[in-house]
């Protein structure tokens, strides 16, 4: 790694995991401050350079509710300047359901930092929501906590964000059912839900895209070849734009009704062909959890 600074911004809701991905990225060798006034950003990020070797220029700071809405506001005007020096800056975005943050908050027993004597958590979710809206518009990668553990939440900041440094754009191939709902960090979502279903094939039922006899089924339908060359020539032709465009990351889900065998393998093979022209490519199957998160 050279020796121009890196910084990661970690913001998003309370209760999404932000502490997990900040200890993670200090793990990584990061120099990580929490709750760090925007207005003090630059200032850190020169003590960095100061101080910091050649080989460990690395600086995660959260910035969250918790900062003054001045300070929020004036983030991006930050954030430009900090560009414009040279300094490699992502933003990376923290969010999950409202049911969800509910859970947790009742689990641990914490107090909403904007939850105030009176104040509903709900209500205090609702506004957190809406003063981070702008950041979360702004933001590199966006991620739904929802369904992910801190293990998972732990890879995806290992394998998108730390080794985002050594490729330019990170992709992410994913696939998922539609009664589940529609992930919400898709750039691309392409819907398989009118090839043919091996869940109607008795002996398949209980398979998945990553059984033999689940594949050769899929490749004998002409319809699931035909999108899989739709699928396949789409994103051959605009992930390289992506990259031109100075992208960081990109994520294309591939979904049919439950996210066990046309998906799967549908996600399973265009990973693959991306592989041959771009290297940063991970792979998620969000209704198998055996296998969340992994390289393709």
């Amino acid at each position: 790694m050279s020796g121009e600074l890196r910084l990661i911004i970690v913001s998003g809701l309370s209760g999404s995991g932000k502490s997990v991905a900040l200890h993670v990225l200090e793990d990584l060798g990061y120099y990580c401050i929490d709750n760090l006034p925007a207005g003090l950003l630059i200032a850190a990020v020169d003590e960095v350079r100061r101080n910091g070797s050649a080989s460990s220029k690395l600086l995660a700071v959260g910035v969250d509710a918790r900062n003054h809405t001045e300070n929020l506001d004036a983030l991006p005007d930050v954030l430009h300047e900090l560009r414009s020096q040279g300094v490699k800056t992502d933003i990376v975005f923290l969010h999950a359901s409202d049911e969800i943050l509910l859970k947790r908050y009742g689990e641990t027993r914490r107090r909403h930092p904007l939850a105030e004597e009176g104040t509903q958590l709900r209500a205090a979710i609702k506004s957190e929501r809406a003063m981070l809206a702008q950041i979360q518009m702004s933001a590199d990668l966006v991620v739904d906590t929802s369904q992910s553990s801190i293990y998972e939440l732990a890879d995806v900041i290992r394998s998108r964000v730390d080794r985002r440094d050594s490729e330019p754009l990170s992709v992410l191939v994913e696939s998922f059912g539609f009664k589940y709902g529609i992930p919400t960090d898709a750039d691309f979502v392409f819907d398989l839900r009118s090839l043919p279903n091996p869940y109607w094939t008795m002996k398949l039922r209980g398979l998945t895209g990553f059984d033999e006899e689940v594949r050769v089924f899929l490749d004998a339908q002409q319809k699931f070849t035909a999108m899989y060359d739709d699928i396949r020539e789409f994103l051959g032709r605009w992930i390289p734009h992506y990259k031109n465009a100075n992208r960081g990351y990109l994520t294309v889900a591939i979904g049919c009704t439950g996210g066990q065998h046309r998906s799967v393998y549908m996600t399973e093979k265009v990973a693959a062909e991306i592989r041959n022209y771009h290297d940063a490519v991970l792979i998620r199957h969000n209704n198998l959890p055996e296998h969340r998160l992994h390289p393709s």
